[in-house]
């Protein structure tokens, strides 16, 4: 919400429409795919075919074809659904289907009214038809859409964002690779699918991923720029997509730093405790290593991972002063105008926490290890920020926002060792 984070947060408008335009898109790690294990050969890419495609806002479609059903010409994701079932059940669990979600339709409501060119540049990633959008830029500024559906526009990216332009339908090539129609297209439904092997390139993915040269920067380094990150992965020199690993077989489920199994496939966990003479210290490793990850592990500002060794009793109470943390993140502050730290891990790197403790007595204890994902860290405190300032209108969905931030964080490692005080180990 703007006006509360301005006037009382002090939060500026600029952070708003930054955090609206990156918040659904926390991808984070990805299992080698078959395709890039193979080596295959990376999909061709069709600049000018993406030129046109992701010319935002997508334009109106326009009239639909003489004698097209209502279901063809239909734009809802149910529609495709009617056809699609695996393709829209996989959506309507994803990270796509709630990009219009509460946290940033939240922050709209009081947008729209201070500062409305930002609010109208949202949808661009979040709801890019133009029928999701209440209003259009003509030739004499703001105009009213006639062809708004406010229904639609709470679907967030639907199958039309990336499949419908012009009524025209377009997809990857078919899995053997062959791009030319079955049957002619005039007997096909909505008039078949024309076919790019673009579809299948990181490169489809950019225009919402990744923010160009001159864009929002903290600390010189652009907030947003997962594209480049996988483009100097050796994931990209093995031929490996995005779309390989965040929508596996073609499923459209996008899976990234919400999913624990994902994060799990990305990231290898080891702890080492090292042999002890009596009386001497405990020492032990945790480390973190980016197995199979194509970006930067996490690849935005917003989630944090929290690596964490301590000593629990018998009760399973941690023993005071015992604990050793180290986050993993890109730290920022809510204003976004200083980078505070950026312990991210690159592609085949690690991070390591080290841990010396002296035993005192002869009470047996555990060393305890874990790695926790906070996918949501950095919205946890800007939605309470927004609360504390007053969220006006948007103040409901603010708390909503808030609330699925706190459920969202989990565990991808937890492992206890016995420790006997005194005892050769």
């Amino acid at each position: 919400m703007i006006s509360a984070m301005s006037s009382h947060a002090r939060l500026p408008l600029r952070v708003a429409a930054w955090l609206i335009a990156v918040m659904p898109w926390l991808l984070s790690s990805g299992a080698t795919s078959p395709l890039a294990a193979a080596g295959a050969t990376a999909p061709r890419v069709d600049r000018a075919f993406l030129a046109r495609h992701w010319k935002t806002p997508i334009p109106p479609q326009g009239r639909a074809p003489a004698g097209w059903s209502a279901l063809e010409r239909s734009l809802v994701p149910d529609a495709c659904g009617s056809c699609h079932p695996l393709q829209f059940s996989d959506w309507s669990g994803g990270i796509h289907a709630r990009s219009m979600g509460p946290g940033i339709a939240g922050q709209l409501a009081e947008m729209i009214k201070t500062d409305p060119a930002s609010a109208r540049s949202c949808p661009a990633c979040h709801a890019p038809l133009a029928e999701q959008s209440p209003t259009l830029i003509g030739p004499r500024g703001v105009v009213t859409n006639p062809d708004f559906d406010p229904a639609l526009r709470e679907r967030g990216v639907v199958c039309a964002s990336c499949h419908v332009r012009n009524y025209q339908r377009f997809g990857p090539p078919r899995r053997d690779g062959s791009l030319a129609p079955r049957a002619p297209r005039a007997t096909l439904p909505h008039g078949g699918v024309t076919r790019t092997p673009t579809f299948l390139a990181s490169e489809f993915c950019a225009s919402c991923h990744q923010f160009a040269p001159d864009g929002f920067a903290v600390n010189g380094k652009l907030v947003q720029n997962t594209y480049e990150e996988w483009k100097a992965s050796p994931a990209a020199r093995e031929g490996q997509q995005c779309q390989d690993c965040h929508m596996p077989d073609r499923r459209h489920l996008w899976r990234g730093i919400h999913d624990p199994d994902m994060v799990k496939s990305g990231v290898g966990v080891d702890l080492s405790v090292a042999p002890r003479a009596a009386d001497a210290d405990l020492t032990a490793t945790l480390t973190i290593t980016s197995v199979r990850v194509g970006h930067y592990f996490p690849t935005y500002v917003t989630p944090r991972v929290v690596a964490r060794l301590s000593l629990v009793d018998s009760a399973d109470a941690v023993v005071a002063g015992s604990v050793e943390e180290k986050a993993i993140g890109r730290e920022v502050t809510l204003d976004l105008t200083r980078e505070i730290a950026d312990t991210r891990i690159p592609p085949g790197g690690r991070v390591e926490l080290a841990y010396r403790r002296r035993l005192d007595g002869n009470t047996p204890v555990r060393l305890r290890a874990s790695v926790t994902v906070y996918p949501d860290h950095f919205y946890t405190g800007f939605f309470e920020a927004i609360l504390a300032g007053g969220a006006g209108a948007g103040e409901a969905q603010i708390r909503e926002a808030l609330a699925e931030t706190r459920r969202s964080p989990f565990v991808i490692f937890e492992r206890d060792v016995p420790v006997v005080p005194g005892d050769v180990q």
